[in-house]
C-alpha cells in the first residue's frame, strides 16, 4: 500500500469545511513519493514491524514489572518511591510509544489491531475515544491554529499563543508550569468523562456521542486501570495512604514527561501560530506546508529520546505521516529535510533536549507578558 493510500485510509475522523487551505503546490505529492520509495527500495512495511513489537513487549514488562515491584518487593521505602517514579515513566512510554502509534493507525494495517492496542489509553487513565478527536481531528488538521486545536489553548490557564486572551496569572506561567504539569493526568481522567457526558463540545466542535460499547470501553477500563493501580494493591494489605500516595508519583511523573514533551514540539519559537480571518476562515498555505512551519524537532540524534518517547522528538515527521510507525521517523527526517529545501521551507530542529527546553520556557516568558495596546 503506499503512502498516499494510507493517509486516505487513515483519515475518517469527521472534518469541518468551513477551514480551507490553499491549494497544493506540489509539496505532500512529492514527500508521498519519496517516502513511498524509501519503503519500496528497502522492501520493508510501514506498520507491523518486529521492533515495534518487540518495544511493545518491552514497555509492557516494564510498566508490570515496576507495578509487580512497589507491591510485592520487601524494600525500603525510598527504594519503593524509585519504583512509583520508574512506573510514571513507564507509562509515560506506553502512552506516547505503544498507544500513540495504535490511536494514529500507525501500528498495525489491521485496524481492529490498532483499536485494540489504543485502548491501553483508556486503562492508563485517558479516554482513546475523545483523544481520537481532540488529537486526531482537531490537533492535527489544525496546527497551531487559534481556536481550532484545542492542544494550545490549555483551558485559558497557559497563555501559549499570541492571539489568546491574556490574564492576571500568565504572567507566572513560565513559573507555575511545572506544577501544573504534574496534576494533567489527574485532571485529564476527570474531563474527559466530563467532556463525554456534559458538555461534548471543544470551541464550536461537538464531539460525537460514542456507541454503547465504546462508552463502556471508556468508562470500563478507566475503572479497571483504576482499580490494578489502586484497588488491588490495597486488597493485598497496603495501607490506602501509601497507595494512593505512590499512585500520584507515579502519574506526576507521567504528566510532567508527556507534557514537556508536547511543549518541546509546538509552543516555542520558531513554530508558527495561527489566527484565522473570521471571516474567509482560509489558511494561506497547503495543509503540509502549514504542518512544517506549526511544528519543532527536537533531539534527533538523542538515541535514549528516540526509542522512549515514540519518536515524537520528530514532530515534524509525526505531522505529516503519522499512519506510519514511529520506528521509522529517523530515517524518513533526511528526505523531508530534503524536499523541504528543494520547496524552499524551512525545516525546525533543535539538536540538543536542553536547547527546546530552553526556548520553550523563554517562549513562555514571552507569552507571559500583557500585549501592548495599540
Amino acid at each position: 500500500m503506499t503512502i498516499t493510500a494510507i493517509n486516505k485510509e487513515a483519515t475518517k475522523e469527521p472534518r469541518a469545511s468551513r477551514v480551507t487551505f490553499a491549494k497544493g503546490i506540489g509539496f505532500k505529492k512529492e514527500l508521498n513519493k519519496r517516502v513511498d520509495r524509501y519503503f519500496t527500495t528497502n522492501r520493508i512495511s510501514p506498520r507491523d514491524n518486529f521492533e515495534m513489537y518487540l518495544k511493545t513487549l518491552t514497555i509492557a514488562a516494564w510498566m508490570f514489572g515496576s507495578w509487580a515491584f512497589i507491591v510485592f518487593a520487601p524494600v525500603a521505602i525510598f527504594l519503593k518511591v524509585l519504583g512509583c517514579i520508574s512506573l510514571g515513566m513507564a507509562i509515560g512510554a506506553c502512552g506516547m510509544s505503544v498507544g500513540h502509534d495504535a490511536n494514529h493507525g500507525g501500528y498495525s494495517k489491521n485496524s481492529k489491531i490498532n483499536y485494540a492496542i489504543g485502548l491501553c489509553y483508556d486503562f492508563i487513565g485517558l479516554s482513546s475515544y475523545l483523544w481520537k478527536f481532540r488529537h486526531n481531528f482537531l490537533h492535527h488538521t489544525y496546527t497551531n491554529i487559534t481556536n481550532h486545536d484545542v492542544e494550545i489553548h490549555g483551558d485559558g490557564l497557559v497563555r501559549m499563543s499570541p492571539d489568546m486572551e491574556y490574564k492576571w496569572f500568565h504572567k507566572y506561567q513560565h513559573l507555575f508550569i511545572w506544577f501544573v504539569y504534574l496534576v494533567i493526568p489527574f485532571y485529564w481522567s476527570y474531563s474527559d468523562v466530563s467532556i463525554i457526558l456534559g458538555k461534548r463540545k471543544y470551541f464550536d466542535y461537538t464531539v460525537p456521542m460514542p456507541k454503547p460499547l465504546e462508552m463502556g470501553y471508556l468508562l470500563g477500563l478507566k475503572a479497571l486501570g483504576l482499580g490494578f493501580f489502586i484497588g488491588l494493591p490495597i486488597a493485598l494489605g497496603h495501607s490506602p495512604f501509601a497507595v494512593i500516595a505512590g499512585y500520584a508519583i507515579a502519574y506526576m511523573t507521567y504528566g510532567l514527561v508527556i507534557c514537556v514533551v508536547f511543549m518541546l514540539a509546538h509552543v516555542l519559537e520558531p513554530a508558527e501560530f495561527v489566527e484565522l480571518n473570521p471571516n474567509s476562515l482560509h489558511v494561506e498555505d497547503e495543509w503540509a506546508i502549514l504542518q512544517v512551519k506549526t511544528t519543532v524537532d527536537f533531539a534527533p540524534k538523542n538515541t535514549f529520546l528516540n526509542w522512549y518517547i515514540g519518536g515524537l522528538n520528530y514532530q515534524t515527521i509525526h505531522h505529516l505521516f503519522p499512519h506510519i510507525c514511529h520506528i521509522h521517523y529517523p530515517q524518513i527526517a533526511g528526505i523531508v529535510e530534503e524536499v523541504c529545501g528543494e520547496f524552499g521551507i524551512k525545516y525546525n530542529v533543535y539538536p540538543t533536549f536542553t536547547g527546546a527546553i530552553a526556548a520553550n520556557y523563554n517562549w513562555l516568558k514571552k507569552m507571559s507578558k500583557a500585549p501592548s495596546v495599540n
